[in-house]
């Protein structure tokens, strides 16, 4: 960036072309391939060899890391079989471009077996011939597929029918679902799929599902835009204080000898988990079920609609009977976890491990199983337990991630063992730095990558006790730092009760001139469910955060109270007042950071943030006028009346005073204090505030809401509603470019150039 200094003011600054190549060059599709000697794709086969892929300058190898002979090497030879396909395949395959992601030994590691170009192939290994099984039959997008890999699930017509993977023969395993009273039904209203969510128990011989009682639930709707009449997309939306939301009916199919349904004798649940804001992970998975390893025996948690009980039952899969075992009650809402959900059914010793933050951090609890009695807790102290990752029953040792208790960065994730009785705790991944653990599924060994925000990983395989058995790779970011790579630098600061510890980046300019002051940006995601920052993990790219820096702006993002990974009153700061979204404790970071850093000019601050960052940016422009100048706020939830019921209800509580159903806007209720458009009298700043037409995770009624409150109000302002997309455009070229143009604009004081076009430079290369 070229800036001339005056004694006058900062609008003798300029924006260039240049300023925003070397800003494009800053993102990830420009810095991700600058980085080698890195692995990923990490499988285990069943004899504890390690498959992945390793990056070169010149591509990527498929390697195996044997723990046993500590070896790691190429998995087959790739010229060979690059030679080998380019005459099948009519075209030249390279050897470190070969044309799968993935591959599996078959024939005792004599042969291996991929899927490329629409065909299955099986390679010998000794002479090279390959061989076509002809087009890919394996799982359908829509399919859920067993344990064993034989057969997979899918809904039709509301039902349930089972598919013979060998064979094609599918078999009806339902038959009285029906339309909003549907089998497996994957619809938590903000999110919608149309593949089942089931859990398979581990012998493939059973499933546990639901049906959806959808019934009198209430609908959402989007209309495209196009030439003619739109299309008008209708969905089952609940939204908090609807008198009827989604209600579970826990079921059981028994697949042997005949398929069988057996209902759960249980009322139906809420549609409710106790870590995310659906009942299904992103695979389908039946979250917070959890089979015996002899199939025999269900466990679930069931989840009251305000998220304050957990309660958790046993079931028996043949007759339907189910008992309850324990119930925790919370004030605020109830987590079984941070990073994932950890507790565990022990049947072989009629056990369970439940996690609760009970005495205000995340930890381990053993229990009778049959009693619902506490027998010891496991884990304790000032930190928390972020995920269990194995439970190994005969040596009856817990290996989970934690976080706060060693280095001084408590976002940084570490590996643990700890015995069932709460001794032999052990830390088995001892680097200061951020570890990303992938246990072999023997449980003799693991995978740890590990990282800084400014430091490139290092990937090692470990034993159990966490000795390393051989480096995988080293990251070499030599050609990164060439480009002129800047890496973030972290940061702790104070709280708004100058007491809080907070930690967070900062992001500099590549041309960074001390004697230069420049405005700062501050990027922000409220959670409640997580951060602005993210993962402590290196990455090339974070975002358009340093591409903004690149543009004359410092750029700074904090993990604020309101957040996991702390402690339970960290993360409850705020429940039931989302309006707070942390603000106070960024400005108190900036006004840190300003009071130390001369070129900081905290006179001019601009915020932004997507989705509930486009929620609390827009409401830090609103609610504190005086600090924030400029605001680039992008499909925000600005009013959780309008957004899904298990999210408001879980974070706000549940809507008290009135019901959601023809209220009348303006009647007070406990959720008035998080709804932007009530504030919309107080700006002062400019705000561009943007939303997707078809946004079904947060309907662009949100904004419009704020919108309509901004014209009764004659408040001057700038929208753009991108037709027919989605809630995903935030790094959309024209978005990305809009919202550099603003704080250019804005918070600068000077004209960007004139319709700026990404992609350049890569037509170029």
């Amino acid at each position: 960036m070229s800036v001339i200094l005056t004694a006058c003011s900062f609008n003798t600054e300029k924006v260039t072309e240049e300023d925003y190549l070397r800003a494009e060059r800053a993102l990830s599709s420009y810095t991700s391939d600058l980085v080698y000697n890195t692995i990923s794709g990490q499988r285990w086969t069943d004899d504890d060899v390690l498959l992945y892929q390793h990056t070169l300058k010149d591509g990527t190898e498929f390697m195996k890391a044997d723990p046993a002979t500590g070896t790691a090497e190429r998995a087959f030879d790739h010229d060979r079989l690059a030679k080998v396909l380019s005459g099948i395949l009519d075209e030249d395959v390279k050897p470190l471009d070969l044309p799968f992601r993935t591959f599996d030994y078959v024939d005792d590691r004599q042969s291996i077996s991929f899927s490329a170009k629409g065909e299955t192939f099986t390679c010998d290994l000794n002479d090279y011939e390959c061989t076509s099984n002809g087009d890919v039959n394996g799982r359908n997008w829509n399919e859920s597929v067993s344990p064993d890999g034989t057969k997979a699930v899918f809904i039709q017509d509301h039902n349930l029918y089972m598919r013979d993977l060998e064979t094609g023969r599918v078999t009806q395993l339902t038959y009285d679902g029906e339309e909003n009273f549907g089998y497996a039904t994957n619809n938590a209203g903000w999110v919608k799929r149309d593949s089942p969510v089931v859990l398979w128990s581990p012998d493939s011989k059973r499933i546990s599902t639901f049906k959806q009682d959808a019934r009198g639930v209430k609908d959402m709707y989007l209309a495209s835009t196009k030439v003619g009449h739109p299309e008008l997309e209708m969905w089952k939306y609940p939204l908090p204080g609807d008198s009827l939301i989604f209600r579970l009916n826990r079921v059981v199919i028994n697949l042997e000898p005949s398929p069988k349904v057996v209902p759960l004798q249980k009322s139906p649940d809420s549609q409710r988990s106790t870590i995310t804001d659906h009942v299904a992970d992103w695979s389908g998975r039946f979250l917070d079920n959890e089979w015996s390893d002899d199939s025999s025996t269900l466990a679930f948690v069931s989840v009251s609609r305000d998220h304050q009980d957990a309660e958790l039952f046993v079931a028996n899969p043949n007759t339907g009977s189910v008992r309850s075992v324990y119930r925790e009650e919370t004030d605020t809402f109830f987590e079984s976890g941070v990073d994932g959900i950890s507790w565990r059914l022990l049947e072989n010793t009629n056990e369970f491990i439940w996690f609760s933050q009970r005495d205000n951090w995340g930890h381990l609890y053993l229990y009778d199983l049959e009693t619902g009695d506490l027998k010891n807790q496991i884990t304790s102290g000032n930190w928390t337990v972020l995920e269990v990752l194995k439970v190994d029953e005969d040596d009856r040792t817990i290996y989970f991630t934690g976080g706060g208790r060693d280095g001084e960065d408590p976002y940084f994730n570490y590996l643990y063992s700890i015995n069932f009785d709460g001794s032999g705790l052990e830390l088995l991944t001892p680097e200061f730095a951020h570890h990303q653990v992938s246990i072999s599924e023997s449980g003799n060994y693991f995978v740890d990558t590990y990282s800084t925000p400014n430091t490139p990983p290092v990937s090692v395989l470990r034993a159990m006790d966490g000795e390393i058995i051989t480096e995988l790779a080293e990251a070499d970011i030599s050609d990164l730092q060439a480009a002129g790579w800047v890496a973030p630098e972290p940061f702790s600061v104070k709280a708004r009760d100058g007491q809080t510890d907070l930690y967070g980046l900062l992001y500099k300019p590549s041309n960074f001139n001390s004697s230069t002051s420049y405005p700062v940006l501050n990027y922000l995601y409220p959670g409640p469910q997580s951060g602005s920052v993210g993962s402590r993990a290196f990455r090339t790219s974070r975002s358009d955060k340093q591409a903004l820096a690149e543009l004359g702006f410092i750029v700074v993002e904090v993990d604020a109270q309101g957040t996991p990974g702390r402690s339970k009153a960290f993360h409850d700061f705020y429940y039931g007042n989302m309006g707070d979204n942390g603000i106070p404790d960024q400005i108190a970071m900036i006004r840190e950071l300003g009071s130390h850093h001369s070129w900081m000019d905290t006179s001019r601050v601009g915020i932004f943030g997507h989705s509930g960052g486009g929620f609390a940016s827009t409401r830090a422009l609103l609610a504190y006028p005086d600090f924030y100048d400029v605001a680039v706020s992008g499909a925000g939830n600005h009013d959780n009346r309008n957004y899904a019921d298990a999210w408001g209800e879980k974070w706000q509580g549940l809507l008290k005073g009135t019901n959601n159903d023809g209220v009348a806007d303006d009647q007070a209720t406990n959720y008035d204090n998080q709804a932007n458009q009530l504030l919309a009298e107080n700006l002062k700043g400019k705000l561009l505030i943007t939303h997707g037409t078809l946004d079904s995770n947060v309907p662009p009624y949100n904004t419009l809401l704020v919108v309509n409150a901004l014209i009764e109000a004659n408040k001057d302002f700038d929208m753009i509603m991108l037709p027919n997309r989605g809630h995903g455009y935030y790094s959309e070229d024209y978005m990305m470019r809009k919202r550099w143009d603003y704080f250019v604009k804005h918070l600068k004081h000077v004209d960007p150039p004139k319709e700026f076009e990404f992609g350049q430079q890569k037509d170029t290369e």
